[in-house]
């Protein structure tokens, strides 16, 4: 579905990525593992075409996508969940979750039913304003609103951060849902070891804007992975 090989990205002078290569297959979770600073989140804006590239390629879904704009990966099924989630504060929940219909044609501009199975709080919220939802309700929020889009890949960027325990077990639950469908990849971005060990299916260590350690699920060591994000 998602093939990155050998990106380069500069912000002014700075090297923010360096040769970067992964891959993200429907149906598997790939994990891109790595402390603050070390290019995790340049990675997925680079991958939703926020920056440009200086050198190297992304195809997607069989197709290059290297110089498309944010809006046309959209519409071809990229969705984003970023750091921060980003929701519209003043917009209430249905307004928040509509505005992942922007890149759908007027058919298909409805929200799924999974979308409320997953997260029932966001249905029992959707006169709300987004703002007045807590930390962790505003994580499912940002969540429900990329998979309203009903994305091919779905790029997760440190979606634990800052989340109570409970609210991180339902999200697990929604990623392990949407890997469970079989057509979706999805790439998540963590400093959690423990949750992205126990979701992902490939293993990636990023240092200093380079992509360090890789590994199979198959070959799994969590201890060798802490001592490369460590290192």
């Amino acid at each position: 579905m998602l093939n990155v090989d050998n990106i380069n990205l500069y912000y002014g002078a700075a090297q923010a990525l360096r040769g970067v290569s992964i891959s993200a297959e429907p149906g598997k979770v790939t994990c891109v593992l790595g402390r603050n600073g070390v290019g995790k989140t340049s990675l997925l804006r680079a991958l939703v075409g926020q920056y440009p590239l200086a050198s190297g390629a992304i195809s997607f879904d069989g197709a290059d996508i290297t110089h498309l704009k944010p809006y046309e990966r959209a519409r071809r099924g990229i969705g984003f969940v970023p750091q921060g989630r980003e929701i519209f504060p003043l917009l209430t929940v249905e307004e928040n979750l509509k505005t992942g219909f922007a890149p759908l044609k007027r058919a298909e501009r409805n929200i799924p039913d999974d979308v409320f199975s997953l997260f029932p709080v966001l249905q029992s919220m959707l006169g709300r304003r987004g703002g007045d939802l807590s930390g962790g309700q505003q994580q499912q929020l940002a969540i429900g609103r990329a998979m309203v889009m009903r994305p091919k890949l779905l790029l997760l960027d440190e979606p634990t951060e800052g989340i109570q325990p409970s609210i991180i077990k339902d999200i697990g639950r929604a990623i392990s849902y949407l890997r469970n469908l079989g057509n979706i990849a999805i790439v998540l971005v963590e400093q959690y070891l423990d949750f992205a060990c126990e979701l992902g299916d490939n293993f990636a260590v990023m240092d200093r804007g380079a992509v360090k350690y890789t590994c199979i699920r198959a070959d799994l060591d969590p201890a060798e992975i802490s001592r490369q994000m460590a290192l």
